[in-house]
């Protein structure tokens, strides 16, 4: 059995949501090209205008992974696995945003927001055995991101001057996955970078002395068969597993990063650092939900999570051509929300918001490696506090 599909489908618009966001949303294409279950992955797209019509920003969606047959059938009936769930229409805040006095260097670029569903950060092609399985299991994000850039390519991409490829979470790992396949395909006279917003997670140990999350990505490579498309500048030296963790990546991107992350990510603070299986009386249910809870032991096994964090990032911050803002913050995707990004109290490092150093970065108007002083030092965080 092979997997019989349609080329090419498109989605009709929906709707707005409302004035503010004029977001298409379309269905890409390419034989087997497909989500978790089968169907057709998606985009938004937001056309550029002015001075920014011929300057591209694709940003890729997040949304954690799955990492055995289970949790990819789970996944296959939710928007992180299957088009039939997405959203025909969505706001387009904080680095999306067309306004100017939201997001002053990107406001009029041709904008991109590319839909996650294939569950291993756009990476993994497995042969078509996978896709006649009794599971019903297509694992095609290594095709989900070349068919997109593909497309976005014959959409007028090719004949940019500018681009910035960027994501979220999941997606900010996949932007350092693949920032060079990004850059490479364009001529030198583009001006190529990436930007990975809370893609930075670390091989940590948690608070019971094991690894919850290099457990998780050794699932995601296992199941989906990784190893192949991970780069081989890693796995030369490292196993398959270790290669999916950024911080054995960012020293060997040739194209210009920018890596942006909370110091105390309220995500691996949740899921990686203190989940349920490492806190099964749950001692760190409070600190979890709100860090003003933390007592001063659960905060010094935050400072040395911080300090991991800044050993990760010490070689590639020597470049010149890398770009870095650590925040001292518990949070988590800072690039989408327009009150993190760019607004009047805004999370600031060095008096700059995250806006202004991206942009101050990508524009080259001046160098920016941003690293906050420890908790609780900065008033201007926005934290985030579950209930």
């Amino acid at each position: 059995m092979t997997c019989n599909l349609t080329y090419s489908q498109t989605f009709p618009i929906v709707g707005e949501i409302n004035s503010l966001f004029n977001c298409e949303c379309l269905l890409c294409l390419f034989f087997c090209t497909v989500c978790l279950d089968g169907t057709l992955p998606g985009y938004h797209l937001h056309r550029g205008y002015g001075f920014g019509a011929n300057s591209w920003l694709i940003q890729l969606e997040g949304g954690g992974w799955c990492n055995s047959v289970r949790s990819c059938i789970y996944r296959k009936t939710t928007r992180r696995g299957s088009s039939k769930y997405m959203e025909k229409v969505i706001p387009f805040t904080g680095i999306l945003s067309n306004k100017a006095e939201e997001n002053p260097d990107f406001f009029n670029w041709n904008r991109i927001k590319l839909r996650y569903c294939d569950g291993a950060s756009f990476t993994g092609d497995s042969q078509d055995e996978v896709c006649s399985s009794a599971s019903k299991l297509y694992y095609r994000g290594q095709r989900i991101w070349s068919a997109a850039m593909e497309h976005f390519m014959s959409l007028g991409m090719k004949s940019a001057n500018q681009v910035l490829l960027s994501g979220c979470s999941a997606g900010g790992l996949a932007s350092i996955l693949h920032c060079d396949e990004f850059g490479a395909l364009f001529p030198r006279s583009t001006k190529v970078k990436c930007l990975s917003d809370a893609g930075l997670f670390l091989d940590a140990v948690d608070v019971s002395g094991g690894r919850t999350l290099r457990s998780l990505y050794g699932g995601v490579v296992s199941t989906q068969q990784l190893q192949k498309d991970l780069p081989s500048s890693c796995t030369n030296h490292l196993d398959p597993t270790s290669c999916f963790f950024p911080q054995n990546l960012i020293a060997n991107i040739q194209t210009p990063m920018f890596l942006l992350n909370a110091a105390y990510d309220a995500w691996q603070v949740q899921a990686s650092l203190a989940p349920p299986t490492a806190d099964p009386h749950g001692d760190w249910d409070d600190c979890k939900k709100n860090h003003a809870e933390c007592n001063a032991t659960q905060i010094n096994f935050f400072q040395d999570f911080r300090n991991q964090m800044l050993n990760a990032v010490k070689g590639f911050s020597t470049s010149k051509r890398n770009g870095l803002f650590l925040n001292s913050c518990f949070a988590h995707c800072q690039t989408e929300r327009q009150d993190t990004w760019f607004a009047d109290d805004s999370p600031v490092v060095d008096q700059k918001t995250i806006a202004q150093s991206v942009g101050d970065w990508y524009f080259d108007r001046m160098s920016v490696k941003a690293i906050d002083c420890p908790y609780p030092c900065d008033s201007s965080c926005h934290n985030l506090v579950f209930k």
